[in-house]
């Protein structure tokens, strides 16, 4: 029996949500004093409530693609209130209205900064109810 059938109330609660796109700015922490700004997407996939995903631009990747990565909503929320994460994902606060988000790949480190008003913004919305 899948999970929508035993749970129906779940099942409709996933299908009002549509597909929640936010694009913020995001800085890329370096050891040179000068950060550099990207533009990212912030995306929801209804077919996945318990996941999010970070789109990084294609000029950031060496193979030219853009680069996605994919963990649960629970570890965003976690942490832009505490340290969370102890995988390939890491997340925590930075003062009242920051958050770093640090990516460990086989390649390396990826430690980024996001405005957490941005953050909060996206996660609210896939929450919400559709508007159409």
């Amino acid at each position: 029996m899948s999970a929508t059938a035993e749970n129906p109330a779940a099942a409709t609660a996933t299908a009002t949500v549509p597909l929640v796109e936010e694009r913020v700015r995001a800085r890329v922490i370096t050891d040179e004093p000068l950060y550099r700004a990207i533009p990212v997407v912030l995306r929801f996939v209804p077919a996945e409530p318990l996941a999010v995903r970070i789109v990084f631009p294609a000029d950031l990747s060496p193979e030219g693609t853009d680069n996605e990565w994919v963990f649960p909503r629970a570890l965003l929320e976690a942490g832009l209130q505490a340290p969370s994460g102890t995988g390939d994902v890491r997340i925590w606060p930075c003062g009242r209205v920051q958050a770093v988000v640090e990516f460990h790949s086989p390649e390396g480190v990826a430690v980024v900064q996001f405005d957490i008003a941005g953050l909060r913004r996206f996660l609210r919305r896939t929450y919400a109810p559709a508007t159409r």
